[in-house]
């Protein structure tokens, strides 16, 4: 899918033709659409070249072309949460950007490009403009972590919330998904940092420079944010763990407790079951009420020792 913007207003509007676009958003790009950007002299990188990890692959500049790949979180089309690459191909005249995913600050920025600190009157602008609104992006999804982690806090440390082993375990998972969200912020966090370093190292105007420094600082401010939020996330999976530890061990505890009072009833039970001949108690009319209350009396006492240790 290709999707082409120009300025419009103060903002950006779809272009009438690729070739008087101001942005280009390719999306999982067909052959057709991968030609129809080699006419402008413009090279789609394909998702296997995206991938590579090497940073001399994701940042580059050729000619007077600059390419920043970074790893941006987002929708796959069956809407599952993944971390993909996304590649900003920076020119004189125009931004192209490639992705195989739906990170969502591109579905929102083409209507408030006007509203960002950078603009969008240039490529390189339209650029930082873009990589604000990512950042912002990144913001919502770690309050919304942060949100999350709250809601968990309060079941497991709270003392009036009942604490079932599925319901610890339901916590579990919770606190889990959002470690992978914060991961993948993390990450985008840190491509997109080298990715606005990149840029910033070239002969920019004063104006570029101050806007990119100040998003470099963002990001840094939220580089901390992520470490908070994995402290706390590691705090509330070490406490989910040990209370559903203390669980279980509550529940084998009564078993085990259940068992022991039976051994002493089993023990009375085994010595009248043996098969000797001098036994007196079997032939008295009082044998059989008196084993009874001798195994009776065998739990009871074991369960007043149990109490007195105070192992119930």
């Amino acid at each position: 899918m290709l999707k082409a913007y120009t300025i419009m207003g103060r903002g950006l509007g779809p272009a009438d033709r690729i070739e008087d676009a101001l942005w280009i958003d390719l999306v999982r790009p067909n052959d057709e659409e991968v030609r129809s950007l080699a006419e402008l002299g413009l090279d789609v990188p394909s998702l296997a070249d995206m991938e590579e990890i090497e940073i001399s692959n994701r940042l580059y500049r050729e000619d007077e072309i600059e390419t920043l790949t970074v790893v941006l979180p987002g929708l796959t089309d069956d809407g599952a949460q993944i971390a993909a690459p996304v590649s900003f191909i920076l020119t004189p005249a125009r931004l192209v950007t490639v992705r195989h995913h739906t990170p969502r600050p591109f579905e929102t920025f083409p209507t408030r490009a006007g509203q960002s600190s950078a603009g969008c009157a240039t490529p390189v602008e339209l650029f930082l403009g873009l990589a604000e609104e990512v950042v912002a992006r990144q913001a919502d999804l770690l309050e919304a972590a942060g949100r999350v982690l709250d809601a968990c806090g309060r079941e497991v440390f709270s003392e009036d919330v009942p604490r079932a082993a599925t319901t610890l375990q339901a916590t579990l998972c919770k606190v889990g998904q959002q470690g992978e969200l914060i991961g993948r912020v993390r990450l985008a966090l840190l491509t997109m940092e080298r990715a606005v370093g990149f840029l910033d190292m070239r002969n920019r105007a004063a104006s570029v420079r101050g806007l990119s420094d100040g998003l470099l600082r963002d990001i840094e401010a939220l580089s901390v944010h992520c470490d908070y939020l994995s402290s706390r996330l590691g705090l509330t999976v070490d406490a989910t763990l040990g209370l559903i530890s203390l669980v279980q061990n509550a529940t084998v505890r009564i078993f085990s407790v259940v068992a022991v009072l039976f051994l002493p009833p089993t023990l009375v039970a085994s010595i009248y079951g043996m098969n000797f001949t001098l036994m007196p108690e079997l032939d008295q009319p009082w044998g059989y009420p008196a084993a009874l209350l001798l195994m009776l009396a065998s739990a009871l006492g074991c369960y007043l020792v149990f109490k007195w240790k105070k192992w119930l």
